[in-house]
Protein backbone atom coordinates (compact mmCIF):
# COMPACT_ATOMS: atom_id res chain seq x y z
CA UNK A 1 0.00 0.00 0.00
CA UNK A 2 2.72 2.43 0.95
CA UNK A 3 4.62 1.68 -2.26
CA UNK A 4 1.70 3.50 -4.65
CA UNK A 5 0.40 5.85 -1.97
CA UNK A 6 2.53 8.45 -3.33
CA UNK A 7 2.39 7.52 -6.86
CA UNK A 8 -0.05 9.94 -9.00
CA UNK A 9 -0.53 7.07 -11.90
CA UNK A 10 -0.13 3.51 -10.14
CA UNK A 11 -0.23 1.10 -12.96
CA UNK A 12 -0.25 1.06 -17.00
CA UNK A 13 -4.39 1.67 -16.86
CA UNK A 14 -3.86 4.72 -14.73
CA UNK A 15 -1.32 6.09 -16.94
CA UNK A 16 -2.82 5.91 -20.02
CA UNK A 17 -6.16 7.75 -18.24
CA UNK A 18 -3.81 10.52 -17.62
CA UNK A 19 -2.36 10.23 -21.41
CA UNK A 20 -5.85 10.46 -22.73
CA UNK A 21 -7.34 13.30 -20.52
CA UNK A 22 -4.70 15.39 -21.32
CA UNK A 23 -4.97 14.92 -25.18
CA UNK A 24 -8.43 15.22 -24.47
CA UNK A 25 -8.00 19.03 -22.71
CA UNK A 26 -6.18 20.11 -26.04
CA UNK A 27 -8.54 19.47 -28.11
CA UNK A 28 -11.32 21.01 -26.03
CA UNK A 29 -9.07 23.55 -25.76
CA UNK A 30 -8.65 23.84 -29.75
CA UNK A 31 -12.50 23.05 -30.16
CA UNK A 32 -13.38 25.88 -27.53
CA UNK A 33 -11.65 28.78 -29.60
CA UNK A 34 -13.50 31.86 -30.88
CA UNK A 35 -12.10 34.35 -33.67
CA UNK A 36 -9.67 32.37 -35.24
CA UNK A 37 -6.87 30.48 -34.41
CA UNK A 38 -3.99 31.65 -33.06
CA UNK A 39 -1.11 29.30 -32.65
CA UNK A 40 1.05 31.18 -30.22
CA UNK A 41 -2.00 31.99 -27.89
CA UNK A 42 -3.19 28.32 -28.19
CA UNK A 43 0.42 26.68 -27.23
CA UNK A 44 0.33 29.44 -24.14
CA UNK A 45 -3.42 28.04 -23.46
CA UNK A 46 -2.38 24.61 -23.53
CA UNK A 47 0.27 25.18 -21.44
CA UNK A 48 -1.45 26.38 -18.53
CA UNK A 49 -4.15 23.93 -18.71
CA UNK A 50 -1.91 20.99 -18.65
CA UNK A 51 0.05 22.01 -15.47
CA UNK A 52 -3.26 22.99 -14.30
CA UNK A 53 -4.94 19.87 -14.76
CA UNK A 54 -2.14 17.96 -13.39
CA UNK A 55 -1.35 20.05 -10.50
CA UNK A 56 -5.24 19.39 -9.68
CA UNK A 57 -4.63 15.42 -10.35
CA UNK A 58 -2.12 15.66 -8.02
CA UNK A 59 -4.22 17.46 -5.22
CA UNK A 60 -7.02 15.21 -5.71
CA UNK A 61 -5.24 11.99 -6.50
CA UNK A 62 -7.62 11.75 -9.32
CA UNK A 63 -5.67 8.62 -10.93
CA UNK A 64 -5.07 7.12 -7.75
CA UNK A 65 -6.74 3.54 -7.22
CA UNK A 66 -5.43 3.57 -3.52
CA UNK A 67 -7.99 6.05 -2.94
CA UNK A 68 -10.91 3.79 -2.91
CA UNK A 69 -14.31 6.17 -4.11
CA UNK A 70 -17.79 5.47 -5.48
CA UNK A 71 -18.92 6.73 -8.87
CA UNK A 72 -20.32 9.26 -7.96
CA UNK A 73 -17.14 10.93 -5.69
CA UNK A 74 -15.24 10.78 -8.91
CA UNK A 75 -17.94 12.38 -11.03
CA UNK A 76 -17.56 15.28 -8.63
CA UNK A 77 -13.94 15.49 -8.12
CA UNK A 78 -14.22 15.53 -12.05
CA UNK A 79 -16.31 18.34 -11.94
CA UNK A 80 -14.64 20.19 -9.31
CA UNK A 81 -10.97 19.95 -11.51
CA UNK A 82 -12.58 20.85 -14.95
CA UNK A 83 -14.21 23.99 -13.03
CA UNK A 84 -10.95 24.93 -11.69
CA UNK A 85 -8.92 24.22 -15.11
CA UNK A 86 -11.63 26.22 -16.87
CA UNK A 87 -11.73 29.54 -14.44
CA UNK A 88 -7.79 29.36 -14.80
CA UNK A 89 -7.96 28.91 -18.70
CA UNK A 90 -10.53 31.69 -18.72
CA UNK A 91 -8.31 34.66 -16.78
CA UNK A 92 -5.29 33.49 -18.22
CA UNK A 93 -6.75 34.45 -21.78
CA UNK A 94 -8.50 37.54 -20.43
CA UNK A 95 -5.58 39.12 -18.77
CA UNK A 96 -2.79 37.36 -21.06
CA UNK A 97 -3.77 37.05 -24.26
CA UNK A 98 -4.65 39.29 -27.14
CA UNK A 99 -8.01 40.81 -27.13
CA UNK A 100 -8.72 39.09 -30.53
CA UNK A 101 -8.46 35.64 -28.86
CA UNK A 102 -11.79 34.49 -27.29
CA UNK A 103 -12.00 31.00 -25.21
CA UNK A 104 -15.37 29.43 -24.60
CA UNK A 105 -15.61 28.38 -20.76
CA UNK A 106 -18.99 26.90 -21.39
CA UNK A 107 -17.70 24.76 -24.77
CA UNK A 108 -14.68 23.69 -23.08
CA UNK A 109 -16.36 22.48 -19.81
CA UNK A 110 -19.05 20.69 -21.23
CA UNK A 111 -16.62 18.88 -23.85
CA UNK A 112 -14.06 17.54 -21.10
CA UNK A 113 -16.82 16.60 -18.64
CA UNK A 114 -18.67 14.43 -21.15
CA UNK A 115 -15.82 12.75 -22.36
CA UNK A 116 -13.48 12.30 -18.95
CA UNK A 117 -16.15 10.80 -17.18
CA UNK A 118 -16.96 8.70 -20.01
CA UNK A 119 -14.24 7.58 -20.60
CA UNK A 120 -13.16 6.64 -16.92
CA UNK A 121 -16.37 4.73 -16.40
CA UNK A 122 -16.95 2.85 -19.14
CA UNK A 123 -13.18 1.68 -20.25
CA UNK A 124 -10.37 2.73 -17.28
CA UNK A 125 -12.56 1.55 -14.51
CA UNK A 126 -12.85 -2.11 -16.23
CA UNK A 127 -8.97 -2.08 -16.94
CA UNK A 128 -7.99 -1.03 -13.49
CA UNK A 129 -10.05 -4.30 -12.50
CA UNK A 130 -7.20 -6.70 -14.65
CA UNK A 131 -4.33 -4.81 -14.96
CA UNK A 132 -3.67 -2.52 -11.98
CA UNK A 133 -1.38 -2.58 -9.89
CA UNK A 134 -0.36 -5.82 -7.94
CA UNK A 135 -0.18 -5.49 -3.98
CA UNK A 136 1.81 -8.64 -2.67
CA UNK A 137 1.10 -9.06 1.08
CA UNK A 138 1.64 -11.59 3.76
CA UNK A 139 -1.42 -13.26 5.92
CA UNK A 140 -0.77 -14.24 9.42
CA UNK A 141 -2.72 -17.03 10.13
CA UNK A 142 -3.92 -20.34 7.99
CA UNK A 143 -6.88 -21.09 9.21
CA UNK A 144 -10.64 -20.71 8.46
CA UNK A 145 -9.91 -16.47 8.83
CA UNK A 146 -6.57 -16.84 6.85
CA UNK A 147 -8.88 -18.66 4.01
CA UNK A 148 -11.61 -16.15 4.00
CA UNK A 149 -9.20 -13.23 3.61
CA UNK A 150 -6.79 -14.88 0.91
CA UNK A 151 -10.03 -15.78 -0.92
CA UNK A 152 -11.48 -12.00 -0.68
CA UNK A 153 -7.74 -10.58 -1.59
CA UNK A 154 -7.93 -12.55 -5.21
CA UNK A 155 -11.12 -11.04 -6.26
CA UNK A 156 -10.26 -7.33 -7.06
CA UNK A 157 -12.21 -4.44 -5.11
CA UNK A 158 -12.02 -0.26 -6.27
CA UNK A 159 -9.48 -0.99 -8.79
CA UNK A 160 -6.74 -2.69 -6.38
CA UNK A 161 -5.37 -6.20 -7.16
CA UNK A 162 -3.46 -8.36 -4.66
CA UNK A 163 -1.20 -11.12 -4.43
CA UNK A 164 -1.08 -13.09 -1.73
CA UNK A 165 2.92 -14.15 -1.56
CA UNK A 166 2.85 -16.26 1.83
CA UNK A 167 1.32 -17.49 4.79
CA UNK A 168 2.20 -17.56 8.60
CA UNK A 169 1.14 -19.96 11.17
CA UNK A 170 -0.34 -19.20 15.06
CA UNK A 171 1.16 -21.19 17.48
CA UNK A 172 -0.87 -24.44 17.31
CA UNK A 173 -2.79 -23.80 14.43
CA UNK A 174 -4.01 -26.18 11.96
CA UNK A 175 -3.69 -25.49 8.03
CA UNK A 176 -6.98 -25.49 7.11
CA UNK A 177 -7.89 -27.88 3.84
CA UNK A 178 -7.81 -25.44 1.69
CA UNK A 179 -4.63 -24.12 1.87
CA UNK A 180 -3.54 -28.14 2.31
CA UNK A 181 -5.06 -28.68 -0.90
CA UNK A 182 -3.37 -26.05 -2.83
CA UNK A 183 -6.76 -23.80 -3.50
CA UNK A 184 -4.85 -20.79 -1.40
CA UNK A 185 -2.07 -20.29 -4.05
CA UNK A 186 0.61 -19.09 -1.21
CA UNK A 187 3.01 -21.09 0.90
CA UNK A 188 3.44 -21.18 4.36
CA UNK A 189 6.51 -19.38 5.22
CA UNK A 190 6.69 -20.14 8.38
CA UNK A 191 5.31 -19.53 12.16
CA UNK A 192 4.08 -16.16 13.52
CA UNK A 193 6.91 -15.88 15.37
CA UNK A 194 8.80 -15.50 12.05
CA UNK A 195 7.12 -12.29 10.87
CA UNK A 196 10.01 -9.99 11.31
CA UNK A 197 12.58 -12.51 9.58
CA UNK A 198 10.55 -13.11 6.68
CA UNK A 199 10.10 -9.77 6.22
CA UNK A 200 13.56 -8.75 5.74
CA UNK A 201 13.89 -11.64 2.82
CA UNK A 202 10.22 -11.04 1.55
CA UNK A 203 9.47 -7.27 1.28
CA UNK A 204 5.62 -6.45 0.66
CA UNK A 205 2.69 -3.88 0.57
CA UNK A 206 0.93 -4.66 3.66
CA UNK A 207 0.61 -7.88 6.56
CA UNK A 208 -2.99 -9.10 6.81
CA UNK A 209 -2.90 -10.50 10.54
CA UNK A 210 -5.72 -13.10 9.84
CA UNK A 211 -6.31 -14.48 13.57
CA UNK A 212 -8.66 -14.83 16.16
CA UNK A 213 -8.18 -12.10 19.24
CA UNK A 214 -9.31 -14.57 22.18
CA UNK A 215 -7.43 -17.11 21.10
CA UNK A 216 -4.50 -15.56 18.86
CA UNK A 217 -4.26 -12.27 20.77
CA UNK A 218 -0.28 -12.69 22.56
CA UNK A 219 0.86 -13.55 18.99
CA UNK A 220 -1.44 -10.82 16.90
CA UNK A 221 0.20 -8.15 19.40
CA UNK A 222 3.76 -9.43 18.89
CA UNK A 223 2.88 -9.04 15.30
CA UNK A 224 1.62 -5.43 15.75
CA UNK A 225 4.70 -4.75 17.70
CA UNK A 226 6.31 -5.97 14.90
CA UNK A 227 5.11 -3.92 12.38
CA UNK A 228 5.24 -1.22 14.12
CA UNK A 229 8.72 -1.36 15.01
CA UNK A 230 9.86 -1.48 11.52
CA UNK A 231 7.42 0.84 10.25
CA UNK A 232 5.27 -2.12 8.15
CA UNK A 233 1.61 -1.25 6.69
CA UNK A 234 -0.58 -4.01 8.67
CA UNK A 235 -4.11 -4.83 8.47
CA UNK A 236 -6.22 -6.38 11.53
CA UNK A 237 -9.70 -7.92 11.83
CA UNK A 238 -12.00 -5.47 13.72
CA UNK A 239 -10.80 -5.88 16.63
CA UNK A 240 -9.05 -3.55 19.98
CA UNK A 241 -5.58 -4.08 20.46
CA UNK A 242 -3.03 -1.84 21.34
CA UNK A 243 -0.69 0.87 19.16
CA UNK A 244 2.08 2.63 20.53
CA UNK A 245 2.69 4.44 16.82
CA UNK A 246 0.40 3.19 14.54
CA UNK A 247 -2.34 5.14 13.49
CA UNK A 248 -6.05 4.36 11.47
CA UNK A 249 -5.55 5.51 7.72
CA UNK A 250 -8.74 8.20 7.38
CA UNK A 251 -9.12 6.18 4.16
CA UNK A 252 -9.07 2.83 5.49
CA UNK A 253 -12.46 0.93 4.96
CA UNK A 254 -13.58 -2.10 6.81
CA UNK A 255 -15.37 -3.04 4.36
CA UNK A 256 -12.88 -6.28 3.39
CA UNK A 257 -13.44 -7.11 7.77
CA UNK A 258 -9.78 -5.36 8.31
CA UNK A 259 -9.23 -1.95 9.76
CA UNK A 260 -5.64 -0.64 7.88
CA UNK A 261 -2.89 1.01 9.98
CA UNK A 262 0.76 2.67 8.45
CA UNK A 263 2.91 3.73 11.68
CA UNK A 264 4.14 7.04 10.09
CA UNK A 265 1.33 10.03 9.37
CA UNK A 266 -0.21 9.32 5.64
CA UNK A 267 -0.81 13.22 4.64
CA UNK A 268 -1.87 11.86 1.44
CA UNK A 269 -2.34 14.93 -0.12
CA UNK A 270 0.86 15.92 0.65
CA UNK A 271 2.63 12.96 -0.73
CA UNK A 272 1.20 13.34 -4.27
CA UNK A 273 2.06 17.04 -3.90
CA UNK A 274 5.57 15.86 -3.08
CA UNK A 275 5.70 13.06 -5.80
CA UNK A 276 4.24 15.85 -8.70
CA UNK A 277 7.32 18.02 -7.21
CA UNK A 278 9.60 15.34 -7.90
CA UNK A 279 8.50 14.12 -11.06
CA UNK A 280 8.75 18.26 -12.58
CA UNK A 281 11.48 18.67 -10.40
CA UNK A 282 13.84 15.93 -11.97
CA UNK A 283 12.36 16.10 -14.95
CA UNK A 284 13.21 20.46 -15.39
CA UNK A 285 16.95 19.46 -13.47
CA UNK A 286 18.05 16.16 -16.15
CA UNK A 287 17.46 19.24 -18.77
CA UNK A 288 18.80 22.11 -17.28
CA UNK A 289 22.06 20.09 -16.34
CA UNK A 290 22.48 18.35 -19.63
CA UNK A 291 25.51 20.35 -20.40
CA UNK A 292 27.32 19.27 -16.60
CA UNK A 293 26.52 15.76 -16.91
CA UNK A 294 27.75 15.25 -20.86
CA UNK A 295 31.03 17.33 -19.34
CA UNK A 296 31.31 14.72 -16.57
CA UNK A 297 30.66 11.61 -18.33
CA UNK A 298 33.32 12.58 -21.28
CA UNK A 299 36.44 13.34 -17.91
CA UNK A 300 35.26 10.16 -16.57
CA UNK A 301 35.55 8.22 -20.03
CA UNK A 302 39.33 10.20 -20.30
CA UNK A 303 40.24 9.55 -17.46
CA UNK A 304 39.84 5.96 -16.52
CA UNK A 305 38.24 2.62 -18.65
CA UNK A 306 34.96 1.46 -17.65
CA UNK A 307 31.69 2.16 -17.56
CA UNK A 308 30.49 6.15 -17.11
CA UNK A 309 27.80 5.00 -14.59
CA UNK A 310 28.11 2.93 -11.47
CA UNK A 311 24.77 0.96 -10.39
CA UNK A 312 24.25 -0.42 -7.61
CA UNK A 313 21.48 -2.79 -5.39
CA UNK A 314 20.08 -0.47 -2.90
CA UNK A 315 17.50 -0.95 -0.14
CA UNK A 316 13.99 1.34 -0.93
CA UNK A 317 10.84 1.40 0.41
CA UNK A 318 9.62 -1.41 2.35
CA UNK A 319 12.77 -3.29 1.99
CA UNK A 320 12.17 -3.35 -2.06
CA UNK A 321 15.10 -3.58 -4.31
CA UNK A 322 16.35 -1.24 -6.96
CA UNK A 323 19.08 0.19 -8.90
CA UNK A 324 21.13 3.23 -7.78
CA UNK A 325 22.63 5.22 -10.43
CA UNK A 326 25.52 7.37 -9.88
CA UNK A 327 28.60 8.93 -11.64
CA UNK A 328 31.32 6.47 -11.53
CA UNK A 329 33.56 7.74 -9.11
CA UNK A 330 36.27 4.97 -8.18
CA UNK A 331 37.97 2.51 -10.10
CA UNK A 332 36.46 -0.34 -11.83
CA UNK A 333 37.26 -3.00 -9.34
CA UNK A 334 36.56 -1.21 -6.35
CA UNK A 335 33.83 -3.50 -4.48
CA UNK A 336 36.49 -6.61 -4.58
CA UNK A 337 39.02 -3.75 -3.12
CA UNK A 338 36.52 -3.09 -0.03
CA UNK A 339 36.82 -6.38 1.70
CA UNK A 340 40.81 -5.43 2.30
CA UNK A 341 39.85 -2.12 3.26
CA UNK A 342 37.41 -2.87 6.27
CA UNK A 343 40.35 -2.61 8.89
CA UNK A 344 40.36 1.01 7.57
CA UNK A 345 36.60 2.21 8.15
CA UNK A 346 36.22 5.41 9.62
CA UNK A 347 32.81 4.88 10.48
CA UNK A 348 31.02 3.22 13.01
CA UNK A 349 27.95 0.97 12.39
CA UNK A 350 27.68 -1.67 9.17
CA UNK A 351 28.22 1.85 7.39
CA UNK A 352 32.04 1.89 5.16
CA UNK A 353 33.40 5.49 4.95
CA UNK A 354 36.88 6.36 4.68
CA UNK A 355 38.26 9.48 4.08
CA UNK A 356 41.11 9.03 1.56
CA UNK A 357 39.56 6.17 -0.01
CA UNK A 358 42.20 5.07 -2.49
CA UNK A 359 40.14 3.63 -4.92
CA UNK A 360 38.06 6.86 -5.85
CA UNK A 361 39.97 8.36 -9.06
CA UNK A 362 40.99 12.29 -9.39
CA UNK A 363 37.79 12.93 -10.88
CA UNK A 364 36.07 10.79 -8.77
CA UNK A 365 37.32 12.71 -5.83
CA UNK A 366 35.91 16.15 -6.93
CA UNK A 367 32.59 14.86 -7.94
CA UNK A 368 31.74 13.25 -4.57
CA UNK A 369 33.26 16.47 -2.73
CA UNK A 370 30.52 18.78 -4.22
CA UNK A 371 27.99 15.79 -5.10
CA UNK A 372 27.85 15.60 -8.74
CA UNK A 373 28.08 12.03 -8.67
CA UNK A 374 24.83 11.84 -7.22
CA UNK A 375 23.31 13.80 -9.55
CA UNK A 376 22.23 10.82 -12.04
CA UNK A 377 19.86 9.74 -8.93
CA UNK A 378 17.47 12.27 -10.97
CA UNK A 379 16.63 9.47 -13.27
CA UNK A 380 16.00 7.75 -9.77
CA UNK A 381 13.61 10.01 -8.88
CA UNK A 382 12.04 10.32 -11.91
CA UNK A 383 11.00 6.37 -12.31
CA UNK A 384 9.56 6.49 -8.68
CA UNK A 385 12.47 4.88 -6.80
CA UNK A 386 13.16 7.95 -5.29
CA UNK A 387 12.54 11.00 -3.72
CA UNK A 388 14.31 14.54 -3.72
CA UNK A 389 14.43 14.61 0.34
CA UNK A 390 14.04 11.98 2.64
CA UNK A 391 16.87 8.92 4.06
CA UNK A 392 19.51 8.28 1.81
CA UNK A 393 19.16 4.67 0.25
CA UNK A 394 21.70 1.35 1.52
CA UNK A 395 23.08 -0.93 0.21
CA UNK A 396 21.66 -4.71 1.28
CA UNK A 397 24.90 -5.84 2.89
CA UNK A 398 24.23 -2.79 5.13
CA UNK A 399 20.51 -3.27 5.72
CA UNK A 400 21.33 -6.90 6.45
CA UNK A 401 22.92 -5.60 9.77
CA UNK A 402 20.63 -3.28 11.13
CA UNK A 403 18.63 -3.84 14.72
CA UNK A 404 15.48 -4.09 14.67
CA UNK A 405 14.43 -0.30 15.25
CA UNK A 406 16.76 0.78 12.57
CA UNK A 407 14.91 -0.43 9.95
CA UNK A 408 11.48 1.62 10.61
CA UNK A 409 13.83 4.11 8.02
CA UNK A 410 12.88 1.62 5.49
CA UNK A 411 9.07 2.99 5.89
CA UNK A 412 9.47 5.80 3.70
CA UNK A 413 10.81 6.31 0.03
CA UNK A 414 14.62 6.91 0.24
CA UNK A 415 16.15 10.30 -0.92
CA UNK A 416 18.95 12.80 -2.17
CA UNK A 417 19.29 14.67 1.01
CA UNK A 418 18.08 14.49 4.68
CA UNK A 419 19.32 15.63 7.89
CA UNK A 420 22.38 13.25 7.42
CA UNK A 421 23.22 15.24 4.23
CA UNK A 422 23.06 19.06 5.97
CA UNK A 423 24.11 17.72 8.99
CA UNK A 424 27.64 17.07 8.39
CA UNK A 425 27.61 13.56 6.21
CA UNK A 426 30.66 11.91 7.14
CA UNK A 427 31.32 13.61 10.38
CA UNK A 428 28.44 12.03 11.51
CA UNK A 429 28.53 8.50 13.41
CA UNK A 430 26.20 5.76 12.57
CA UNK A 431 24.17 5.93 15.63
CA UNK A 432 23.49 9.46 15.30
CA UNK A 433 22.53 8.95 11.26
CA UNK A 434 20.08 6.51 11.97
CA UNK A 435 18.14 8.74 14.54
CA UNK A 436 18.13 11.82 12.54
CA UNK A 437 16.18 9.21 9.75
CA UNK A 438 13.55 8.42 12.25
CA UNK A 439 13.30 11.68 13.14
CA UNK A 440 12.53 12.74 9.70
CA UNK A 441 10.67 9.84 9.50
CA UNK A 442 8.36 10.87 12.46
CA UNK A 443 7.67 14.49 11.51
CA UNK A 444 8.16 14.42 7.65
CA UNK A 445 6.13 17.69 5.66
CA UNK A 446 6.58 18.94 2.95
CA UNK A 447 7.15 22.39 5.01
CA UNK A 448 10.13 20.24 6.12
CA UNK A 449 11.24 19.20 2.88
CA UNK A 450 11.49 22.64 1.79
CA UNK A 451 13.89 23.21 5.00
CA UNK A 452 16.12 20.47 3.69
CA UNK A 453 16.58 21.61 0.36
CA UNK A 454 17.44 24.98 1.47
CA UNK A 455 20.20 23.84 3.94
CA UNK A 456 21.53 21.43 1.29
CA UNK A 457 22.54 23.89 -1.19
CA UNK A 458 25.27 25.88 0.90
CA UNK A 459 26.42 22.22 1.60
CA UNK A 460 27.13 20.95 -1.58
CA UNK A 461 28.34 23.83 -2.93
CA UNK A 462 30.81 24.38 -0.45
CA UNK A 463 31.87 20.56 -0.36
CA UNK A 464 31.11 20.19 3.48
CA UNK A 465 31.40 16.74 4.94
CA UNK A 466 31.79 15.21 2.06
CA UNK A 467 35.06 12.76 1.00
Amino acid sequence: MRDTLDKLTPGWPAKLNLACDVLLLVLAMAASMQGGFDAPAFASLALVGVVGWLIGTAVLRLYSPCTPRSKTDQLTLTLLLVVIVALLLFLWERIVLPDAYRFSVTSFGVIVIAWCTALRMVLFQPLRAVAGPVEEVIIVGVGPTAVATATRLARTAGGRRFRVVGLLAFAGEQAHNAIARGLVPAPILGRAADLLQVLEQRPVAEVYIAGRTLVHGPEMQHAVRACEEIGMPFALPVHALQFERAQLLSSSSSSDGYLHYISIDSRPVQHAVKRMTDIVCSAFALVVLSPLLATVALMIKLESPGPIFFKQARVGLLGAHFNLLKFRSMVVNADAMKDKLLAQNEQNGPVFKMKHDPRVTRIGRFIRKFSIDELPQLVNILRGDMTIVGPRPAVPREVAQYRLWQRRRLSVRPGLTCYWQVGGRNEIGFEEWMQLDLRYVDNWSLVEDIKLIAATVPVVLLGKGAS
